[in-house]
């Protein structure tokens, strides 16, 4: 499939077994432009059955890609990594196109996507086990091995940077993989795939099969060839997927939603702080896990801060992705009426809409940038994920009650602080119940860093190092060498 006034193709079918083929039952599904309602193209539709021809495909490749030299994986995962530099402006325009987003905002994903095959390839010679002292009697070491066939569910906000953040680390740690993107944004992730076979992945290393949660997600995440799952998204889809994998006993990592506060005290530079916090909220037009959904300002710098936010939400341009505007529709109807829907309810619930709050009127589904003030943190608007740009300002008065209000969510993903005080930030960062904490900045994990969230918002890390726990599994040996008979009992 072509683009539309470009020359960049993508390929449209399910890719299983290092070929490209139609669902099993011919079904499609339709790809839509935000920006304008309007289809892009359909793409196979995968059913059960294609999830199992998937699932085959990969469980046939494990035990070759397993046992590949860990440098060779590391050069063919590299080798991914540059490709995806070469095709970057290409992958950006599909994700534009595609997901909504600028054209810019694209480019930065495609360049994080590249970054994670580059910094997961340096990894797969080094991932050694240990050395156990247990005494003379007994050699004992652990060795860390791949868990088999690695399930990616993937979302619609950041698809292809997400593609590689689950799929870079599987592979190095020679698993193979079976990739569900979402529905609504599959594009990127079938050209991936055509960049990953031409880098030299065998066939059935890495597979993707488009669809819809029921039957494919379903089907994957329920699939007892499946040996490990790691989904992104919303926390009812990850329960479901926790209970479907319970029945297999089947590990999970899972990378849920976001509720983060950003925590401002008179001491901070409040023009960097709106400025970082303008940049948490409306970026990607706020379909962000980790965005800044809740500014915790102190009373005294209350007003100050909520003048600084609204003439930077009142100044942003809207359109298209191609037209790398400030900001973009957002990805579907569907949440375009989940977003317009909670701004109703926050002025229902009586609080101040400060800016935004109004669908434009064009076609597409384009939401100004919004600001709510007035705002108590018992109010929906406040508790819930609304992912997208609505930003709830809730003022406070003592640090104990800005610590309070930070913690009293169900979710506990990313945090930030803006204070000169040193002492408060590092009490912040040890009393917050979140897994990133961020100071006087936003956004500042990197593809080196773990992410992940506390409570609601996930289980294990992804990013850095410790992203790798998540598809490898220690193994154990402790040989003998002492002659006759042993003392050793069970619970020693």
């Amino acid at each position: 499939m072509r683009i539309p006034h470009s020359d960049v193709d993508v390929p449209t079918d399910l890719y299983v077994g290092g070929e490209w083929s139609p669902a099993g039952d011919g079904g499609r599904l339709e790809t839509t432009n935000p920006a304008t309602g309007e289809p892009i193209t359909e793409v196979a539709a995968a059913t059960a059955d294609d999830v199992d021809r998937a699932v085959a495909a990969a469980r046939e490749a494990f035990s070759a890609w397993r046992d590949t030299d860990p440098d060779e994986r590391g050069r063919i995962v590299r080798r991914i990594g540059e490709l995806v530099r070469e095709h970057r402006e290409e992958l950006a325009a599909i994700e534009s196109l595609d997901q909504g987003k600028p054209l810019s905002q694209a480019k930065s994903d495609m360049g994080g996507a590249a970054r994670y095959f580059e910094y997961y390839a340096g990894a797969a010679d080094k991932l050694e086990g240990t050395s156990v002292p247990v005494g003379p009697d007994q050699i004992d070491f652990t060795v860390r091995e791949p868990y088999g066939v690695s399930a990616q569910i993937t979302p619609w906000n950041f698809p292809g940077n997400l593609f590689a953040r689950g799929v870079a680390p599987a592979l190095v740690a020679g698993n193979t993989a079976v990739v569900k993107p979402a529905e609504q944004t599959p594009l990127s992730s079938l050209k991936l795939a055509e960049l990953c076979a031409e880098a030299g992945v065998p066939d059935g290393v890495v597979n993707v099969v488009n669809g819809f949660g029921d039957p494919a997600g379903a089907a994957l995440s329920s699939h007892e060839g499946v040996d490990t799952i790691t989904f992104t998204g919303s926390v009812p889809t990850g329960q479901a997927i926790m209970k479907q994998a319970a029945d297999t006993v089947t590990p999970v990592t899972l990378e849920l939603g976001g509720k983060n506060p950003a925590l401002v005290f008179p001491d901070a530079d409040l023009d960097e702080a709106a400025t970082w916090i303008d940049r948490a909220i409306f970026t990607n037009a706020g379909q962000v896990c980790s965005a800044a959904d809740r500014a915790i300002v102190h009373e005294s710098v209350y007003d100050e801060m909520v003048e600084r936010l609204v003439a930077r939400a009142e100044d942003y341009d809207l359109g298209p992705g191609a037209e790398d505007l400030d900001m973009g529709p957002l990805a579907s109807a569907e949440q375009y009426e989940k977003v317009t829907s909670y701004i109703e309810t926050g002025v229902e619930e009586g609080a101040t809409l400060a800016a935004g709050g109004n669908a434009l009127d064009r076609e597409g589904y384009f939401v100004e940038p919004t600001v709510f003030t007035d705002v108590d943190n018992d109010m929906r608007i406040a508790q819930e994920e609304i992912f997208g740009p609505v930003l709830t300002v809730i003022p406070f008065e003592t640090e104990a009650e800005a610590f309070e209000i930070a913690n009293d969510v169900d979710y506990g993903l990313t945090s930030g602080i803006f204070t000169s005080d040193v002492r408060r930030a590092h009490r912040f960062a040890r009393d917050v119940q979140a897994g990133n904490v961020y100071v006087n900045k936003w956004f500042g994990d990197t593809n080196q860093t773990p992410f992940g969230g506390y409570k609601h918002s996930g289980i294990g890390r992804e990013k850095g190092l410790e992203a790798l726990d998540s598809y490898l599994q220690t193994k154990n040996v402790a040989i003998n060498l002492a002659e006759g008979e042993s003392d050793s009992l069970p619970g020693a």
